[in-house]
């Protein structure tokens, strides 16, 4: 028999777990897996799991949030030996979840995998820590990781709104900075950076146009916005036009990109979760050597190589 770890994270979404078990152990049995169940317990646990498990195993099963999703890429990264992955979203905005073709009803989404295709993906760092999907820094950055557990598994993406309402009202600030990208160096103030390798942000899709998760590219996005009117307007701008018509932000598709901040050291939030790593410099590049198992649905739309 095949052997599978599921890696899941018992505190995402509002799904029952002892349901999903044994739902996977049908399926697993289907599929001819012998699997065994890691559970995690606190932050950066899917990370440390990952790291150790053994180097036999066909495949990691990580069910759970956007931020279980990044721990576990990061766990595999900092392997000698791969381990060919696999994600069921169990998240409450589940970005990455949607984006591969996931639906609500993890039943039909465990039936669509385990039909799916494994596909070598582009894996983003900034330093030397790996995101999935963005990594973004500036105002309001922190709602998606400040907005407290109880609130997610009351209100579910609701709660994000709830708790965004008192950032609403704090000023807008900015970062002194300079970058290098294909060839161009630039430097001023910014209030917001978006690194990102997605076609869905925040439950909003369709923001960059034609993505690949394997073209050895992610996109950049610089925003000078000082006021809420500012950000309004740009906001209704990305949704009207394509990114590189908009001339009040700086927009570019790169594989290499290297940022220096002069004073205040930003915070920044990868797949949903706090980066707790400050630096003054960070190098953003693509890192791929990761391999996932991908249900066919949108493979076509994700993918240069068919």
């Amino acid at each position: 028999m095949k052997k599978i770890a599921i890696v899941y994270n018992p505190e995402s979404g509002r799904h029952d777990n002892s349901k999903f078990i044994r739902y996977v152990s049908n399926i697993m049995e289907k599929f001819n897996y012998n699997d065994m169940y890691c559970p995690t317990k606190k932050k950066n646990d899917a990370t440390e799991i990952i790291k150790h498990l053994p180097d036999d195993l066909d495949l990691v099963l990580v069910a759970g949030g956007d931020g279980t999703l990044n721990e576990s890429l990061n766990g595999d990264c900092q392997r000698e030996k791969k381990l060919p992955l696999a994600y069921i979203p169990f998240g409450t905005t589940n970005d990455v979840g949607r984006m591969y073709g996931f639906t609500k009803n993890y039943i039909k989404d465990l039936k669509m995998l385990f039909n799916g295709v494994f596909k070598n993906i582009d894996v983003c760092h900034i330093n030397s820590k790996a995101f999935v999907y963005v990594a973004c820094t500036g105002n309001y950055m922190n709602i998606s990781y400040d907005t407290p557990r109880r609130l997610k598994k009351k209100y579910g993406k609701m709660a994000y709104a709830i708790y965004g309402m008192k950032e609403l009202s704090k000023k807008i600030n900015t970062y002194d900075l300079k970058y290098k990208v294909n060839g161009i160096e630039k430097e001023g103030k910014y209030s917001f950076i978006f690194i990102t390798n997605t076609s869905r942000i925040a439950g909003v899709n369709g923001i960059y146009n034609d993505i690949k998760l394997d073209d050895n590219m992610f996109e950049v996005v610089l925003c000078k916005a000082t006021t809420k009117k500012e950000i309004l307007h740009i906001m209704y701008l990305v949704k009207t036009k394509n990114l590189e018509d908009i001339k009040e932000i700086e927009y570019y598709k790169t594989d290499h990109l290297e940022i220096d901040f002069k004073n205040e050291i930003p915070i920044w939030c990868l797949d949903g979760e706090r980066y707790e790593k400050k630096e003054y410099k960070y190098i953003f590049s693509i890192d791929k050597s990761i391999t996932m198992l991908m249900p066919k649905k949108n493979i076509d739309k994700l993918f240069e190589e068919k």
